[in-house]
């Protein structure tokens, strides 16, 4: 089997089955799979996914383990050679899939593949590529030096490279990462320590430190509806200092 596309699942019923409808069709000459990983939805939305895919491996956890644990468990059912992680809020176009694993085949050093995140209303999202957050980097972005003097604060979103430009970029977002599933697993996944924020992050360093590039490829589009099935809270605010 060629690709698994891992898409967890939580309480964002609606943008999951628009999710899938776009990945079932982005995947019509792909020998693939998908594998969705509900963590525990009060929203019905597994009910959903056994009425309108029920070819679709569903795999149905008992409590919300988080995002790295909820797409290890994903990832260790997996058969692709390469697996995609992709979040329940984004649409697919139609030729994504080929688009990438084609540019994937091409690369002797392969990391991990992220492409051109749009927002609902069409607008580019800069943290499609970005760089290794050090702490003079992360002060650049805060500040918003990396507006006034992209070139030399530009670190943070990888502006080197624009966003119609594909190339070599040290971190990639979470919503969208097509990798060897190989790799992934050497790597040891997501690190389940952190439940949720900066993960990506982390897997992007570790790719970095086994030796490999990882990517932005502009050549396909993703629409991303950014943190729909987060709730802006207390433990939101917790969870996201914890992980950085």
């Amino acid at each position: 089997m060629q690709l698994s596309v891992i898409i967890l699942n939580y309480n964002v019923r609606y943008f999951l089955e628009l999710c899938v409808l776009s990945v079932q069709k982005a995947l019509e000459n792909i020998n693939a799979e998908i594998i969705v990983i509900d963590n525990n939805s009060q929203d019905n939305s597994c009910a959903m996914m056994k009425r309108h895919f029920p070819n679709v491996k569903l795999i149905e956890n008992k409590e919300n383990f988080g995002f790295p644990k909820g797409n290890n468990i994903g990832v260790a059912a997996a058969q692709g050679e390469y697996i995609c992680i992709l979040n329940p809020d984004t649409v697919v176009a139609e030729e994504t899939f080929e688009k990438v694993l084609a540019f994937a085949k091409k690369q002797n050093d392969l990391g991990i593949i992220g492409c051109k995140l749009i927002d609902g209303t069409g607008n580019f999202l800069p943290e499609s590529k970005r760089g290794v957050p050090t702490p003079f980097v992360a002060f650049s972005k805060i500040t918003g030096l990396y507006k006034i003097f992209p070139k030399a604060f530009g670190k943070y979103y990888a502006q080197h490279l624009s966003e119609n430009e594909t190339g070599k970029v040290e971190i990639l977002v979470g919503a969208f990462m097509l990798m060897k599933r190989d790799l992934y697993n050497e790597i040891g996944g997501f690190d389940e320590n952190c439940f949720m924020y900066s993960d990506d992050i982390d897997l992007s360093y570790m790719a970095l430190k086994k030796g490999k590039s990882n990517y932005y490829f502009h050549e396909t589009s993703v629409i991303h509806y950014k943190g729909e099935s987060t709730i802006k809270d207390g433990i939101y605010m917790k969870r996201n200092q914890e992980a950085m």
